[in-house]
């Protein structure tokens, strides 16, 4: 007897050949118990990655207070110099006029102060902390303030500087309560 005849009773049996298409490999059988752990790194979880960038609405709002620090800058310094003109052409000392030019002075320093606020702002925050975006919404809902404060003005040249003010000022606040910004100031720090 040989073991290749396919009659022979006592043999190994044959497979039976399949109808049809032939079919592929059929898959394992899952495995019992638990499932097994992911695999170790060999060396421990590596360094931190590299410095995280700052977002895209971070930077617009980052953008935004240097441009109104350095305009309100500007503003201030002309305002100085336009007050201490008018003052010099007046000439005779007027009990008046001298009231009207210290105050003008007054708002011409709180002026400069909310420009340098600005840019101190715009400045701290690739390294600041909470504080900082927390003074940035404060700094954001004293613009818009003033803003609303130009349209109760009513004249249309004022209303127009309201508008511009309040579009700044909602964009800065806008970038300064959403969760990207929470992320970022309260970042880990090395």
């Amino acid at each position: 007897m040989s073991f290749g005849e396919p009659n022979n009773p006592y043999g190994q049996q044959q497979g039976q050949p399949g109808y049809g298409y032939p079919q592929g490999q059929q898959p394992p059988q899952p495995g019992y118990g638990y499932p097994q752990a992911p695999p170790v790194q060999p060396y421990g979880p590596g360094y931190a990655g590299g410095p995280i960038s700052m977002p895209g609405l971070m930077k617009a709002a980052r953008v935004l207070l240097f441009v109104v620090g350095g305009l309100q800058m500007l503003m201030g310094i002309l305002f100085a110099i336009g007050i201490a003109v008018a003052q010099d052409m007046r000439g005779a000392a007027d009990a008046e006029g001298d009231l009207l030019a210290g105050l003008g002075f007054i708002i011409v320093l709180f002026l400069l102060a909310f420009a340098v606020w600005a840019i101190v702002l715009g400045l701290r925050f690739s390294k600041g902390g909470n504080a900082v975006r927390v003074a940035t919404i404060v700094y954001a809902s004293l613009s818009i303030l003033g803003s609303l404060v130009n349209f109760a003005d009513g004249e249309a040249s004022s209303a127009v500087g309201g508008v511009i003010g309040l579009a700044i000022g909602g964009v800065i606040l806008a970038s300064m309560v959403n969760s990207s910004a929470s992320a970022w100031f309260n970042r880990p720090r090395y």
